[in-house]
This record gives structure tokens, C-alpha cells and sequence, in this order.
């Protein structure tokens, strides 16, 4: 990046500054949705925050000249940011797609990289005295800078693209594991979570590009334009914030999350046939599958048993995920009520409620997948019409 930005570009590191000030503040303050979640998520903005105010400070004509004059420590601590919020960001993503969330010992190692940035600024700039800092300071030139730094720069925008990368491969989970605990997915929409994911990843990416631009350059003596990258990343970074802003609150108090413990496991596992007998009887006696929100842990409360080992059988013995074994039932149900005569005249909303479906999309679907034909072709043939 060219050490003057351009006035429109404060503009835009400004409004980021105060979007995410702002909505953090909000984050704290409300009481919907998961309260963990809300936390990390200000803790990402706020870290985020910090990104356009380093970018302003050691790049910005004016800001650059006031924070020298204000104190020469002000310099690279808010760099440290960079360490910090995609590692947030991953911790955010999990909070809401795991209801068990919680952290491990092993979640320390995203953080290493950030304690040894500290470390290494805190021993090569912290540690100056005053006058050192403000000679360094005012002949400050990129191409002046030692050819180590170039590397940890590179290394950083590589490890804040490896944790979007981990944020895909956890949302890819959840969709392969949702089906597993819920027979209700209609309301599960994770496109504004992956369009934040991706839109992240993509400004990583570039920041990517533009280090190893700006590093040819300097390295090769390479006439690469790399600022014009920097640039674009800063007004996407705007309208990211935004779209957050916009859709996060909304969907993330209806975000259905998943046991982390409940995993496909690739080994097959002996199923107890007193299990099978209980999950069958309990089915065609007491038909929990007409209750609309029947999920894999209200079922399994139900039946007395694990809900991991409720998992086991309905995957392992009759080879399907929850959504399809419940669904299954449902429209097994429906197909009872659409022969009947004295449902004629029911319109399928009702039918469809009644077997238990929340979702009109997913009771055509499934019902056209196991029948061969639409519900109201079949009625149309039981009872002659």
C-alpha cells in the first residue's frame, strides 16, 4: 500500500471504525440470541476495528502525523488485530452452529501466533527508547523495512486465509450433520453465514496478493500497481460490516445448532436390538413424529435413551439420517389421511399439518420421492375422484 490513501479511502476506514464500534457496543448491551455467540461476535468487530485504525495510522497523511505527535507507542499495537480477528471469527462461526460450544485446550494454538507477534513487537519497538522511535518513524519508508517483516506480514494474511477456510469446513459439517437431529430444516438458511465467510476469505486472499505484490516489488524490482488491491479490500470490508450488521441478529436466535459430540462414525457399531424394538414401538404407539419441533434430543428424551446412541441405530439400522427416518413416518401418516373419504374435501395445508410436516416444500419433496407421485395425485387415485 502507498503511504498517502486517498481522502474517499479515510472515509471508508473511518465508517468501518465506527460500524464496528457501534454494533459491538450493541452486541453487549442486548439479551437475544445466544449471549456467548453475541460476545465473541463483538469481540471479532471490535478487532476488526483496530484493522482500519492501523491502516490510518501508519498510512494516512494526517492521521500518521497526529499519532507521531501524540506518542510514537501508538505505532503497531493496533497491528496485533490482525492476529486476532479470524481466529474470532472461527470461534464465532462454531458458537453458533455447536449448542455444546465450548473452548478447548487446543483453541490456544490459533492464539499462538498472536502472543508471539506481541512478543516480537514489545522486543523490537517497545523496548526503544523515545528519540529511536521517532527517527525511525519519520524516515519511515516500506521499502526501508527489513526483509524478515515482509515474511511475518505474509505469514499472518496466510493464517487469517487458513481460519476462513476452516470457518467453510465447519459450515460444510453442520450441513451434513443438521439432518442428523432435526426433521425440521426449512428455516435453517446458512447463505448469509457463508456469503460472510466468503466475502472474508476473499479479502484475506487478496491481502495475500497484494503482500506478495508489494514484496515483488520491493524483492524484484517489479513495477507491480499492488495498492489498487489494498484499496477494493477496504470498501469490501464497508459493505461486509454492513451486511453483518444487517442480517446477523435476525438469524442467529433461530440458528439451530448441532452436538458436536454426535459424529459420523466410520466404524460400524453393533446395534442392541432391544434399542431397535423400543425406537420402532415407541414410533407406532405413541407417534412423537406429528409434534412439529420433534428434534433428535427431544426423542431421544422421550425413549430414555442417548441420544448419540439413538443416532447409532436410526443411522446404522435403517440407513438414514434423522430427517429422512421422522419425515419417513410423516408421510406414512399423510398417505393414511389422504384415503380416508371423509378428508376429500381437506385442503393438503391441513393434511400436511396434521402428519406432522412444517414445511410444504419438504412434504412435496419427500412425499414425490417415497410415492412417485404428488400428494394430491394420490388421493386423487385411493379415492376415485
Amino acid at each position: 500500500m502507498e503511504t498517502v490513501l486517498f481522502n474517499t479511502l479515510d472515509l471508508a476506514l473511518l465508517f468501518t471504525i465506527y460500524q464496528c464500534l457501534l454494533f459491538a457496543f450493541f452486541l453487549v448491551l442486548i439479551k437475544k440470541g445466544k449471549k456467548q455467540s453475541n460476545i465473541l461476535l463483538a469481540l471479532f468487530l471490535l478487532s476488526y476495528a483496530a484493522i482500519p485504525l492501523d491502516t490510518l495510522i501508519n498510512f494516512g497523511e494526517d492521521f500518521r502525523q497526529f499519532a507521531i505527535d501524540y506518542s510514537p507507542n501508538v505505532f503497531y499495537i493496533f497491528g496485533s488485530a490482525y492476529w486476532l480477528e479470524a481466529v474470532l471469527l472461527l470461534f464465532y462461526v462454531r458458537s453458533l452452529i455447536y449448542k455444546n460450544f465450548s473452548f478447548k485446550k487446543t483453541d490456544l494454538l490459533y492464539l499462538l501466533p498472536f502472543v508471539l507477534y506481541l512478543g516480537h513487537e514489545f522486543n523490537h519497538w517497545y523496548l526503544l527508547d523515545s528519540q529511536t522511535k521517532l527517527a525511525l518513524l519519520n524516515g519511515y519508508s516500506l521499502e526501508d523495512e527489513p526483509a524478515y517483516t515482509r515474511f511475518i506480514n505474509l505469514f499472518r494474511e496466510c493464517f487469517r486465509t487458513f481460519c476462513s477456510i476452516l470457518c467453510l469446513i465447519e459450515i460444510r459439517h453442520y450441513q451434513n450433520q443438521i439432518k442428523n437431529e432435526y426433521a425440521d430444516i426449512e428455516a435453517v438458511d446458512l447463505t448469509w453465514l457463508k456469503i460472510l465467510v466468503i466475502g472474508f476469505l476473499v479479502i484475506r486472499a487478496q491481502a495475500v496478493l497484494v503482500t506478495l505484490g508489494y514484496m515483488s516489488s520491493i524483492e524484484l524490482h517489479l513495477n507491480i500497481d499492488y495498492s489498487m488491491l489494498g484499496q477494493l479490500s477496504n470498501i469490501m470490508v464497508m459493505l461486509l460490516i454492513s451486511f453483518l450488521i444487517f442480517f446477523s441478529l435476525g438469524v442467529s436466535k433461530l440458528f439451530k445448532g448441532i452436538d458436536s459430540t454426535l459424529k459420523n462414525d466410520s466404524v460400524k457399531q453393533v446395534i442392541d436390538p432391544a434399542h431397535i424394538a423400543a425406537l420402532t414401538l415407541y414410533m407406532q404407539e405413541h407417534k412423537p413424529y406429528l409434534n412439529h419441533l420433534l428434534t433428535l434430543d427431544s426423542l431421544a428424551t422421550q425413549i430414555f435413551m442417548p441420544a448419540r446412541q439413538l443416532s447409532q441405530v436410526i443411522n446404522r439400522h435403517f440407513k438414514q439420517n434423522f430427517f429422512e427416518f421422522i419425515n419417513g413416518y410423516r408421510i406414512e401418516e399423510a398417505k393414511t389421511l389422504l384415503t380416508k373419504e371423509e378428508n376429500a374435501k381437506v385442503t393438503m395445508l391441513e393434511i400436511m399439518d396434521q402428519a406432522g410436516f412444517n414445511s410444504k416444500a419438504t412434504f412435496n419433496t419427500f412425499f414425490k420421492k417415497l410415492v412417485s407421485v404428488t400428494p394430491t395425485q394420490y388421493r386423487k387415485a385411493q379415492l376415485n375422484l
